[in-house]
């Protein structure tokens, strides 16, 4: 038995490749360069049938180097370049085809359909006409015959396309471009066009599709990107713009325009990422003020006032600024109805301030127009339970503070209240009934609104000092037993504070 090393069985597997290299060194010690060629050929026929593109390129090149005057390599060499999407890399092997072999119809027809489709419709119909005049297949007659009527149409729209252009009539004029494109695909002239009349309609969108073709249809076309550029900045896409402005100047760093204007987007970006940072750390005041400055810097773009707006509105929903932040998302949504975010917000500082319906129908809205947004939902889920809850008991009205009421102020109301409704102020017996009811609702209410866990489970419409609410467990209430339980005991004792009474 034969063993064989690891080294030796890894060079086994390299025998074919290098036979191969034997042969075509043979072949060109021996002058045999038709038969490398061939070899080449039928490598690469049979690479592109697998798919692999790149290789059987490196075959077909190497055919057109062994034999400069071998039409059938140029040919599959343009197959190949057509397979890949380099149809202007195909357009000189296919004309030099058909200089080689002048009555190769499909290199013709297919010439043909390329010149066609860069727009270049003399030279397409030339090729055409030729085609037919060819003795062709009843295919290529058929589809010669059908390019032909489609390159004569063409002709005629085109200038139909240039006058309504002219005459600023850009719907018209998209109209027949619209058509012209549809078979001129790879022309970035009629696409330029075409996004010109796009941007004259305010078709944003479709403008900026025609001009991201054209700007890879044609090789340093800087005047494409700068007019992306622009228009993502009128859109309020100060990343986007950015983007293309820097392409435009790593085609042309000298570029007037669009140095000019990337100057502008780059102040304006940074602005804008600061302001992002600072709400990321939750500093939200500060973020308020560097917005107001990003409004101040570019006051003649809409959407950049409205989404500076937007995200204003956000930081003082966070900040708890009630009623700035209603003020503001309303203007946001005055401009922009539909705007999710702002509706978000302004449910949340409706909540803030106990307009639980209204902040209901902002969530209902939102969710209209987000179906899928799970912080909708919750928000939903959470404004109607608060709804619910405001109708039984709310500990916030109670003490007489806002649900953005910090721990200091929610004690000073409550010793305040405390003091007011202390059942030993009363001597009638259906006031002093009424007062004991009244004081037992003032400690639960600081106990409930001290405790940030209590408060938390309030906030979102569960009430800890409701079994029912607790869904059958939870918190039992300290002071469930009644005005009863607090006698031989100091009510005012828990937390920092402890107050003596001395009654007559």
């Amino acid at each position: 038995m034969v063993t064989i090393n690891p080294t030796a069985h890894k060079l086994l597997n390299y025998v074919p490749f290098l036979l191969v290299l034997i042969d075509l060194r043979y072949e060109g010690v021996n002058g045999g360069k038709d038969g490398g060629v061939e070899n080449h050929l039928e490598m690469g026929k049979k690479l592109l049938a697998a798919g692999q593109l790149a290789d059987a390129l490196s075959h077909f090149h190497a055919a057109v180097d062994g034999d400069l005057k071998n039409y059938m390599a140029y040919y599959r060499r343009a197959t190949v370049y057509l397979a890949m999407g380099k149809s202007k890399s195909a357009l000189p092997d296919l004309s030099k085809v058909i200089e080689l072999k002048p009555d190769f119809t499909s290199a013709r027809l297919q010439r043909g359909n390329l010149l066609l489709k860069h727009g270049k419709l003399d030279e397409a119909e030339s090729d055409f006409k030729k085609v037919l005049k060819s003795n062709p297949s009843s295919r290529e007659e058929q589809e010669a015959q059908s390019q032909l009527k489609k390159a004569d149409e063409i002709q005629r729209l085109v200038p139909q396309a240039q006058i309504d252009f002219s005459r600023k009539d850009y719907s018209s004029a998209a109209s027949y471009l619209d058509i012209i494109v549809d078979t001129c695909v790879w022309d970035a002239d009629f696409r330029e066009m075409r996004a010109e009349c796009y941007i004259q309609l305010g078709e944003m969108g479709k403008a900026i599709s025609d001009l991201k073709a054209a700007s890879k249809l044609k090789s340093d076309n800087t005047q494409a990107f700068y007019k992306l550029s622009t228009i993502y900045y009128n859109l309020g896409d100060h990343e986007m713009s950015l983007n293309e402005v820097r392409e435009c100047l790593k085609l042309d760093p000298d570029h007037k325009q669009c140095f000019s204007h990337y100057k502008q987007v780059k102040k304006l970006n940074k602005q804008i990422q600061a302001a992002e940072e600072l709400i990321h750390q939750q500093q939200y005041s500060e973020a308020v003020s560097k917005y107001e400055a990003v409004m101040k810097a570019e006051p003649n773009v809409p959407q950049f006032l409205l989404n500076a707006n937007e995200r204003i509105c956000h930081c003082l929903s966070k900040d708890q600024q009630t009623a700035k932040a209603i003020s503001v998302c309303s203007e946001v949504l005055s401009s922009d109805p539909h705007n999710v975010n702002a509706l978000k917000d302004r449910a949340e500082a409706l909540l803030q301030d106990d307009q639980f319906e209204e902040a209901i129908k902002d969530l209902e809205t939102a969710k209209e127009h987000s179906e899928n947004d799970r912080q909708i939902k919750e928000g939903l889920e959470r404004a109607q339970r608060l709804l619910k809850q405001s109708q039984k008991r709310d500990y916030y009205k109670i003490l007489g503070v806002k649900r953005t009421a910090q721990k200091k102020e929610i004690l000073k109301a409550y010793r305040k209240l405390a003091q007011q409704w202390h059942p030993d102020n009363f001597q009638n017996s259906e006031e002093k009934k009424k007062a004991e009811k009244k004081f037992i609702d003032i400690a639960q209410a600081k106990e409930v609104l001290t405790d940030p866990e209590m408060r938390s489970k309030f906030d979102q419409g569960q009430d800890p000092m409701d079994p029912e609410s607790q869904q059958g467990g939870g918190h039992h209430p300290h002071f469930h037993g009644g005005w009863d339980n607090f006698h031989g005991s100091n009510p005012f004792g828990s937390g920092p504070f402890n107050f003596k009474f001395n009654f007559n």
